[in-house]
């Protein structure tokens, strides 16, 4: 059985970029004017739209979160990672500021071949040094190992750098991969990488296909690198714009202020597709899922029978086509795995899948003493079952969720369900310290089964009582074993045998209920450039936010 993702190692193929942009649509930035391409020639811009209110505070550091790099996402078009894992489509790798990548059999090495011909975009060669430096600042404390990658050290033989882990990579390769490779020649001179805001003259140097040009709280304006080992750049300016919330990120993509952004848009077919035939909206399935956890450590859900009879009721499709309005993939499998891990089905669950079937959950609930009384579902204790399904207020695809199940488990099954929106703060503390009854939640993306599993099953994420995933608290030796096995196999067949304990006790212990593909989602329009990806060519998703946004802008063409 093949497990994702597939690393490609071999050499990826040259990138053949178009070098010139339409000529009758300059771009224009709230604040900069018309645009130029690196050749000179007029042509348009994009804007990138997030729905996050004012960012106040310059700092380009691609390491911290909070910088006004990451919360707009320009710092992936300035700071380039060695391969990009893509997390849709075929889940596979595309080497990037490397040649080529390769991990050992046990994922504890990685050997990279730097590109050659790089250079930084203050016109310095970039060279092997930068890749061991960038990791070597973990290793001597310079840089927090927030990504956990528990680096050891670097060996160096002709052109190839093999990095070296404390443990297997297999479940972490992206965070291996995607870590951002800043320059020696400047960063050996940063005091304290993990605050330095990178503000100073001359300090934002990458080797991406965009420079910074201008910052402000109003805007970001980067243009095309002139220098760009990748080639000529269509787009000659990416402008960052961050609005008040969707509503008014709507109104600009719609009123074309605004050409891309990542947000679930309600109504998004009236809102946004019917207001131009130009507008796209892709979504694109991850190996995520939106997941109802429930507390399996207190009544009702520390009965199995009735866990097993709200997977036989919940309509998952209802989920995609109402909540989420189209933007998801349901997930019907017994094992929990979407379509993009089917690889990973076991073959004797190969063709087990949920349904909405009632009387197959009324005949589980009877045979495990359960009863019914003036229509309500009556428990073995004698008494009847209702419980709180939380998400916090606002929210409002989960929000409609809410009351979809609601309606399903009271008419299907007499049970009673108390729809539970607080805010934030409170809904955080009750997912961590195990004091709801159920929730909606997102799960680890991993690129492979070991996600979905280490999220609803894994100790690991309980620490000081407090939890951070398997928020119902599912605790199994044989499993946390088999769960430690396959992130640290050196075989294939070594996580095969892992996944069998694995999958068989989810199967039979139903420990949670995913509903639904944890999409990326992606709108922008084709105006003026075509080469997005698309559900027929998935090279990446539509979402600007993540690494691959540099490889989209190599790939758009003039629209004719």
């Amino acid at each position: 059985m093949k497990l994702k993702p597939t690393i490609a190692v071999a050499a990826v193929a040259a990138l053949f970029l178009a070098g010139c942009a339409t000529g009758d649509q300059p771009g224009t930035d709230p604040t900069s004017g018309s645009s130029q391409t690196a050749g000179g020639k007029p042509g348009a811009a994009l804007t990138v739209a997030k729905p996050d209110g004012a960012i106040t505070t310059e700092s380009h550091n691609p390491y911290l979160g909070d910088s006004s790099a990451s919360k707009y996402a320009y710092r992936m078009l300035i700071f380039e990672p060695l391969a990009m894992v893509n997390p849709t489509g075929d889940l596979g790798t595309t080497p990037w500021l490397a040649e080529s990548v390769e991990w050992n059999d046990d994922y504890t090495e990685l050997t990279v071949v730097p590109r050659k011909d790089v250079k930084w975009s203050d016109g310095k060669d970039f060279t092997a040094d930068d890749i061991v430096f960038s990791f070597d600042m973990i290793l001597n404390g310079k840089l927090n190992d927030t990504g956990a990658l528990n680096y050891t050290g670097a060996t160096v033989d002709g052109d190839k750098i093999t990095l070296k882990f404390a443990n297997s990579k297999y479940t972490a390769q992206a965070r291996v991969l995607h870590h951002p490779i800043v320059p020696k020649h400047i960063w050996e001179n940063i005091a304290d990488p993990n605050t330095d805001p990178l503000t100073g003259e001359g300090m934002v140097v990458g080797t991406g296909p965009y420079v910074l040009s201008n910052w402000s709280t109003e805007s970001v304006t980067l243009t095309a690198n002139p220098t760009y080992w990748g080639g000529d750049l269509v787009v000659p300016e990416m402008h960052y714009v961050s609005y008040g919330d969707n509503a008014a990120l709507t109104t600009a993509l719609v009123s074309g202020e605004a050409d891309w952004a990542q947000a679930f848009l309600p109504q998004i077919e009236a809102s946004f597709l019917a207001a131009d035939e130009h507008n796209q909206f892709l979504v694109s399935p991850t190996a995520g899922a939106a997941t109802l956890f429930m507390n399996l450590q207190t009544k009702p859900f520390n009965n199995k029978a009735l866990r097993e009879a709200l997977a036989w009721t919940i309509d998952r499709q209802a989920y995609v086509d109402i909540a989420r309005e189209g933007a998801s993939e349901a997930v019907w499998s017994v094992t929990g795995l979407g379509d993009l891990l089917s690889s990973e089905i076991l073959p004797e669950y190969a063709d087990q899948k949920y349904s909405v079937d009632l009387d197959k959950a009324k005949k589980i609930l009877t045979d495990a003493g359960y009863t019914w009384k003036d229509e309500k579902l009556i428990d073995p204790d004698g008494e009847a079952v209702s419980f709180s399904i939380s998400v916090p207020a606002g929210w409002s695809d989960w929000n409609t969720e809410q009351a979809l199940i609601a309606e399903e488990l009271n008419k299907g099954l007499g049970i009673e369900v108390k729809v539970d929106q607080p805010d934030w703060g409170g809904w955080d503390a009750a997912r961590q310290e195990g004091t709801f009854q159920a929730i909606i939640h997102w799960l680890e993306d991993t690129g492979n089964a070991y996600g979905m599993y280490t999220s609803t099953m894994d100790p690991k994420w309980i620490v000081d009582d407090k939890a951070q995933y398997n928020f119902g608290r599912f605790d199994d030796p044989a499993v946390t074993e088999a769960l430690n096995t396959y992130a640290n196999a050196s075989s294939d067949e070594q996580r095969t045998e892992a996944l069998a304990v694995i999958q068989k006790s989810f199967v039979e212990n139903v420990p949670v209920i995913p509903l639904g593909a944890h999409p990326l989602l992606g709108e922008f329009n084709t105006r003026n450039y075509v080469g997005w990806p698309s559900e027929e060519d998935p090279y990446a998703s539509g979402d600007p936010t993540q690494p691959a946004i540099a490889m989209i802008l190599t790939k758009l063409k003039p629209a004719s």
